[in-house]
């Protein structure tokens, strides 16, 4: 018996009986201390043992509602967004990999072969998400891993719901492509002072043997200002030749064979030219930014092959095709009113982007910067190419070390990560699901098939879904997310992710499995788009109602007996706290000075971040850290690792006799109180006295002193969680920065938004009305 036959008696148990936690009334103006003193977990779905055990992990893949309602009148009622939040090429631990000449799918729907198909017998399978009987092939009657015949459902394919296979030749449109690596380096005047190209080419330098690739991989460069020079790195050169195109409006390759070059061949010349690059263009007064121009010669030498484009660029392009002029006014930012020019000034970049697409290009940009360089418009040539944006605000190699260091760090990660190319992702599920709006970077190609030149560890996704026939005689659904890609050694490969859900037809069952941080995820992309399309506060509205409508829908249609004040199931308990978080964040804020750049990015972000990075940016952690204890620590690889409690953003939580750690993903504060326990101060950071703390410190000291063992191994421990590197500052009353760190103090009030009560008011008024 399969899971696709539930017996009736399994079904009849309603999840009530084993699930009361999540749905225990929790009356919000009351009970204040909410928040969980560590790291939320996604909530498990309920369903049979024998399916939970091998469902799908939560940080690949995950539903906003963890009971999918029967139909979508049932959805409606619960006035909550029904979505998938993806991670699918996340760096994985364990990952099993199948080399197999037949890849076992369904004939009709074309469906993985995965642990919630069922047999009838050994010879015949019943898909899962169409319901078709298919014949188990011959060969999938052997099962390699335990040499045994006559056992399909013992196979690796239907024992783990991620699972990666070795891709047959029917699976390539064209021999796998190489590892294709391109350089565009603004070198203007502007960028020369920022000091940011040493630190590209050094980079390079030291992580060149380590980028993802073979014997075929190919490299190469180009360099921009008011012209496009090229760089001829042809085997048998004594050294690179320069090639300057400065006719900027009709873009030609100089010589178009020996611009990308095979990186093995040509290995000493490429690092010639990464030594001589700083000095080159120190002196130099072009002050003019051919983007454009110099993408389009990007695109011109790659699309023979497909690859991926570094891009650089430090101000905003002032020549050429893609030129764009300021729209920032700096007097608007903190207008409470809308915010203009969220979307792109021009559609060049889009289109171009488009273009690189079809040719398997993929475009991520570095944007380093202390001026506006309109992010909406330059960031759509990542967007649509599924790239990714990197953002530098107010970058400088000497006046801004903590930046530099990030920077550093981050181009690391970047080179050295692994990439797939030339890749295709299908998401698809049970019969009666349909998916009608993706986010993230890519190129949506067919309905339901997402086009992506390039793809990377660290890139989320999401979906929304409507139920279009009823799920009436099932008792569990499944999703399924195939990945398609060309690993950097040119193997073709298929990554799959399976995730099965159950099906419920009571209000009370699908409020019992909402998983807040999801729904606050998919919020989060929804309501990017309707900035963009409508308008800022159309979004926030929209939010703030995604609130009022859900907590009215369960006091009126889930819970029995009427109390008064604002109540929420214990599973949503959070959901106005991280609303309002959203409500205050960049992306989002109104009244508040932001600039519109950093606006944007924030938004890119929300759009593009797995869930676990993204609620950091939402809701960030705050800890006490002067009295860390070995009470409760983990053991990590032989460190021990302290867990304090995660504290409310509010300023209530701090004492001017501690010191506190803020973590928002990306910059890590430690804000240290004026009265602060002097042996912290000695004893983790070096300094005699609050008053000797420097300004700037952006490092903690290595001192043999068992707090700062302690200190050092927890920031550590946060920051080995995430990808790229998040700065630390050490702040205190009067630093610049101080403002920040209160800005992520969400339950607290501002001149321009509510207190986390106030909002709590609000949304109870808004439901009795």
């Amino acid at each position: 018996m399969g899971p696709a036959q539930l017996s009736p008696s399994m079904a009849a148990m309603s999840l009530q009986s084993q699930t009361p936690d999540a749905l225990r009334v929790v009356n919000l103006l009351q009970e204040r201390n909410l928040l969980p003193p560590t790291a939320i977990e996604a909530p498990t779905p309920c369903l049979p043992q024998d399916l939970q055990k091998v469902n799908c992990s939560p940080e690949v893949f995950r539903s906003t509602l963890t009971s999918i309602p029967q139909t979508q009148a049932l959805l409606n009622k619960a006035k909550l967004p029904l979505g998938l939040l993806l991670h699918p090429f996340k760096d994985l631990s364990q990952l099993p990999v199948v080399t197999s000449s037949t890849i076992v799918r369904c004939r009709s729907c074309r469906t993985y072969i995965n642990p919630f198909v069922s047999f009838l017998d050994q010879r015949r399978w019943k898909c899962n998400l169409c319901y078709r009987v298919n014949d188990v092939p011959e060969e999938f009657m052997y099962n390699p891993v335990s040499r045994c015949y006559g056992e399909p459902h013992k196979r690796p394919e239907v024992q783990n719901a991620t699972i990666e296979f070795i891709a047959p030749s029917e699976y390539m449109l064209r021999p796998p492509q190489p590892a294709v690596y391109l350089f565009v380096l603004d070198v203007s005047h502007n960028a020369v002072q920022t000091g940011y190209i040493d630190v590209v080419c050094q980079s390079l330098l030291e992580n060149l043997n380590s980028l993802p690739g073979d014997t075929r991989t190919k490299i190469g460069f180009i360099t921009f200002d008011s012209t496009i020079h090229f760089y001829n790195l042809q085997e048998g050169l004594s050294q690179p030749q320069m090639l300057i195109v400065s006719d900027i409006e009709d873009i030609f390759l100089p010589t178009p064979d020996s611009l990308l070059v095979n990186f093995n061949e040509c290995k000493e010349l490429v690092q010639d030219l990464l030594k001589s690059l700083p000095q080159m263009f120190s002196k130099t007064m072009e002050t003019q930014s051919a983007l454009g121009p110099s993408l389009q010669a990007a695109f011109k030498l790659l699309s023979p092959t497909g690859g991926r484009v570094s891009v650089f660029q430090t101000q905003l392009p002032t020549l050429g095709v893609g030129a764009l002029k300021s729209r920032e006014d700096p007097n608007q930012r903190a207008s409470a009113k809308d915010i203009p020019h969220l979307s792109p000034a021009t559609d060049f970049y889009k289109k171009l982007a488009l273009d690189c697409s079809g040719q398997q290009v993929a475009v991520d940009l570095f944007m380093l910067s202390s001026q506006y360089c309109d992010l909406a418009s330059l960031g759509c040539i990542s967007r649509y190419s599924a790239g990714s944006v990197h953002y530098y605000p107010s970058y400088h190699n000497q006046h801004n070390p903590a930046q530099t260091e990030r920077f550093q760090k981050d181009l690391k990660r970047y080179l050295t990560r692994k990439i797939g190319f030339e890749a295709v992702m299908r998401i698809r599920c049970t019969k009666g699901l349909s998916i009608h709006t993706f986010h993230g970077n890519f190129f949506v190609r067919s309905t339901d098939l997402l086009s992506l030149p390039n793809v990377n560890p660290d890139a989320g996704f999401a979906v929304q879904m409507s139920i279009e026939e009823n799920l009436v005689d099932m008792q569990v659904v499944s999703f399924q997310a195939a990945l398609l890609y060309t690993s950097s050694k040119g193997e073709r490969r298929i990554r799959v992710h399976t995730m099965c859900l159950p099906v419920v037809n009571s209000l009370s069952d699908i409020f019992a499995g909402a998983d807040v941080q999801a729904i606050t995820g998919l919020l989060a992309s929804m309501a990017v788009d309707r900035s963009v399309t409508a308008s800022l506060s159309d979004a926030r509205d929209a939010m703030t109602n995604a609130v009022i409508d859900s907590l009215a829908s369960y006091r009126t249609a889930v819970l029995t007996i009427q109390q008064p004040g604002l109540l929420s199931p214990t599973c949503l308990r959070l959901f106005p706290l991280y609303i309002l978080a959203l409500l205050k964040q960049i992306a989002f804020r109104t009244g508040t000075s932001t600039r519109l750049d950093d606006r944007v990015f924030a938004m890119c972000q929300l759009k593009y971040q797995p869930l676990a990075y993204l609620m950091l940016m939402i809701h960030p952690a705050l800890y006490r850290v002067d009295d860390l204890t070995d009470e409760g620590a983990l053991n990590v690889s032989d460190r021990t690792i302290p867990q304090p409690r995660v504290l409310q953003l509010s300023v209530e939580k701090l004492s001017r006799e501690g010191a506190f750690l803020m973590d928002t993903g990306s910059v890590m504060y430690l804000w240290v109180g004026r009265n602060c326990n002097p042996q912290f101060l000695t004893q983790v950071l070096g300094v005699p006295s609050y008053a000797a703390l420097p300004q700037n410190m952006t490092q903690l000291p290595e001192l043999d002193t068992a707090e700062s063992t302690r200190t050092r191994a927890f920031v550590g421990w946060l920051r080995e969680q995430r990808p790229f590197y998040p700065t630390l500052h050490v702040i205190k009353d009067d630093s610049q920065l101080k403002a920040n760190f209160m800005q992520s103090m969400v339950e607290d009030r501002t001149e321009s938004a509510l207190s986390y009560y106030e909002f709590l008011l609000h949304v109870q008024q808004q439901i009795s009305k």
